[in-house]
C-alpha cells in the first residue's frame, strides 16, 4: 500500500520550510521500516522508488510547482526513471534523501535524487517527469512560465543528456 501517512508527514514537516529555488536541493530524512524490507531484510528496490516520492513531492511543493499544478488543474506523472543501487539499506537504517531538478526539454522535467547513509550513497535516480492536463503533456516552458521561472532551459549535465538520447533509441512498445 502507498505510504500516504508518511507522505502527509513529509508534507507537514516541510510545509513551513523556506521556499526552494527551482534548482535548489531539498533534503529529507527517512527510516527503513519493517514494511519497507524484502526477504533479505533490506530496503526493497520497488519501495525505494516509493520513498523517492517522499522527497520529490515536498521538493515540488517548496519550489512552487504543486501550487501551480493545483491552480491550473494539471497533474504530474513519472514518465521514466533510471536507478543505480549501490549500497544496502537495512532495517531501521536512517537515510538522508537529496532531491533536485536538473533541467527540462520540450516535453519533460528531469529530477535527480539520491539516498545516503552517513557519507555513502546507497542509490541514485534520474526521473523524467511529465506535467499533464486533459489534452496530454503540458510543455515544461509553459509550466515554468506559470511558476514565474525563466523558460530558457539550463544546460543539463552530460550524463543526463546521454540518458535522454539513450531513451530515444529504446523501442516502444517493447518486443513481446
Amino acid at each position: 500500500m502507498y505510504p500516504f501517512l508518511r507522505l502527509f508527514k513529509e508534507m507537514m514537516v516541510h510545509r513551513n520550510g523556506p521556499a526552494l529555488p527551482l534548482w535548489g536541493t531539498h533534503v529529507s530524512y527517512h527510516v527503513c521500516w519493517p514494511w519497507d524490507i524484502d526477504p533479505w531484510r533490506e530496503l526493497n528496490n520497488g519501495r525505494t522508488l516509493t520513498l523517492y516520492d517522499l522527497g520529490r513531492l515536498p521538493a515540488a511543493a517548496r519550489a512552487g510547482l504543486v501550487a501551480v499544478l493545483r491552480q491550473k488543474r494539471w497533474g504530474m506523472t513519472m514518465a521514466g526513471v533510471s536507478v543505480r543501487y549501490r549500497r544496502r539499506v537495512r532495517l531501521f537504517d536512517k537515510i538522508e534523501m537529496r532531491t533536485r531538478f536538473v533541467g527540462w526539454d520540450a516535453r519533460f522535467l528531469y529530477v535527480e535524487q539520491s539516498m545516503w547513509k552517513a557519507d555513502e550513497c546507497t542509490s541514485h535516480a534520474l526521473y523524467r517527469v511529465a506535467v499533464t492536463d486533459a489534452n496530454g503533456i503540458v510543455a515544461p516552458a509553459r509550466v515554468l512560465a506559470a511558476m514565474g521561472e525563466d523558460t530558457i532551459p539550463p544546460e543539463m549535465p552530460g550524463w543526463v543528456t546521454a540518458w535522454i538520447a539513450a531513451e530515444a533509441e529504446r523501442p516502444w512498445p517493447p518486443q513481446r
